[in-house]
């Protein structure tokens, strides 16, 4: 029988998660809005964006299509970090899967507020700080400026032993020095990226179709421009990289999985992967996705092998790598 490569990472402070397939932020809210998915081939879950109190997030319309892709202008509705910490977390503790909380605000004291409270709670095993939301009036304050992207971090990093990632906003001039910065502020991994600012317009109408004008477009449409910025955070930080954008099938997966090779052979860095729309890969009874992750695992050990080299395995566990 062939030997099964390991596909655990590790995202920092002892989190270690079994495979690198992780879901987006807001693609299966709190994890209860995906019964259908084996949540055993996950790495982990990340959960919708929360915010210190309750939010009921825009008025519609709040989605709109839109080619090889989607907009969305939701504005972070949540039940609150109380509600999160006391009805959902407990849930979480009894999962076979680690939940990283999204969190979001509108100012310094409201991130360091959730931080605190999350801290030391069962059922959380990390925190993703969202300075990169572009559907709130103060959505990308932190995101866009290395220096109060910093200054957010190294306040959240003083409240708070938990596993902590950073997410990036692509809207900027250089994300990599604001990827710096976070880094030397404190952050455990980044996550790369987060929806490009985009609008759509009824012209029948003559107005946005979405109720806040702007939103942020995900989807098939953003991958190039994602694995760039993975490409370029990874060649940067020495902290992991979690990739996210435009994966919906296995082959686009596979393209980062091959990203991930080469950053780990050339550069020596990597990127990890988190998806976005991962429902989709994982119906019930499937578990292709792992399944090509083994196998691409297999013939790069076959292939370094062959060519004399060990290299890209062995550094795998550190340097985490793929994007969505």
């Amino acid at each position: 029988m062939a030997e099964q490569p390991d596909l655990s990472v590790h995202l920092g402070r002892g989190l270690r998660l079994r495979s690198p397939v992780m879901v987006a932020s807001g693609t299966f809210g709190y994890g209860f809005d995906a019964p259908l998915v084996d949540r055993t081939a996950l790495g982990a879950i990340v959960t919708k964006g929360t915010t210190p109190r309750a939010r009921e997030g825009n008025a519609p319309t709040r989605i709109a299509e839109t080619p090889s892709g989607m907009l969305n202008a939701i504005g972070l509705q949540n039940p609150g970090v109380d509600h999160v910490a006391g009805i959902y977390a407990p849930m979480w503790a009894a999962w076979d899967v680690p939940v990283i909380v999204n969190v979001a605000g509108d100012a310094v004291d409201d991130y360091v507020g959730v931080a605190r409270r999350l801290d030391g709670v069962a059922g959380v095993a990390g925190l993703e700080l969202n300075i990169s939301c572009p559907n709130i009036a103060n959505g990308l304050q932190f995101g866009i400026d290395p220096r109060p992207a910093a200054q957010l971090t190294t306040a959240v990093r003083a409240v708070t032993r938990l596993p902590l990632l950073v997410k990036l906003t692509p809207n900027v001039t250089d994300i990599v020095a604001v990827g710096r910065a976070v880094e030397d502020a404190g952050a455990d991994a980044v996550s790369a990226i987060n929806t490009y600012v985009g609008m759509a317009i009824d012209v029948r109408r003559r107005r946005p179709v979405l109720s806040r004008g702007s939103g942020g477009l995900s989807g098939p449409a953003i991958k190039p421009l994602a694995l760039h910025a993975v490409w370029q955070l990874s060649a940067a930080l020495s902290i992991p990289v979690v990739g996210i954008g435009g994966i919906l099938k296995r082959a686009r997966l596979n393209e980062i999985n091959v990203l991930r090779a080469f950053l780990l052979t050339a550069r020596g860095a990597g990127a990890f992967p988190q998806l976005l729309l991962a429902h989709r890969l994982l119906l019930p009874g499937e578990d292709l996705v792992e399944v090509e992750f083994r196998l691409l695992a297999r013939r790069r050990r076959q292939t370094a092998r062959g060519a004399g080299g060990q290299g890209v395995l062995r550094r795998s566990r550190r340097a985490i790598a793929v994007t969505s």
